[in-house]
C-alpha cells in the first residue's frame, strides 16, 4: 500500500506552493513523518525541509428513510503539508 494516496490540489494548497513551496498530500492515516519524507523525496525528486501532519475524524451522517434512521460514517483521513528545499518544485501538471 501506497504512503502518498493522493496530491490534493485546491486554491489554498496552490497558494501556498506558489508562496511557500509547500505542497499538500492526502497520505495514509497510519503514515509517520519520516515515511512521508522518503515518499515524497522518492516520488518526485525533491529535498523535504518540513512535514506538518493534520488528522481528520470520520464524519459522521444521519439519514431518515422509510425503514427507520440509517446511521454511518466516511473514513478517517490525514492531510501532510511538505515543505520542499528553496529551488525544487513539483510539477502535478506534467503528466496530463
Amino acid at each position: 500500500m501506497s504512503i502518498l494516496i493522493k496530491p490534493i490540489i485546491t486554491e489554498k494548497a496552490t497558494l501556498g506552493s506558489e508562496r511557500f513551496n509547500k505542497y499538500t498530500f492526502l497520505v495514509d492515516p497510519k503514515a509517520n513523518k519520516v515515511e512521508i519524507k522518503k515518499a515524497v523525496e522518492a516520488a518526485y525528486g525533491v529535498t523535504v525541509d518540513n512535514v506538518r501532519t493534520q488528522n481528520y475524524g470520520p464524519e459522521r451522517k444521519m439519514r431518515f428513510t422509510k425503514t427507520g434512521v440509517q446511521k454511518g460514517k466516511t473514513n478517517a483521513t490525514k492531510k501532510a503539508i511538505v515543505q520542499v528545499a528553496e529551488g525544487d518544485a513539483i510539477d502535478f501538471y506534467s503528466n496530463l
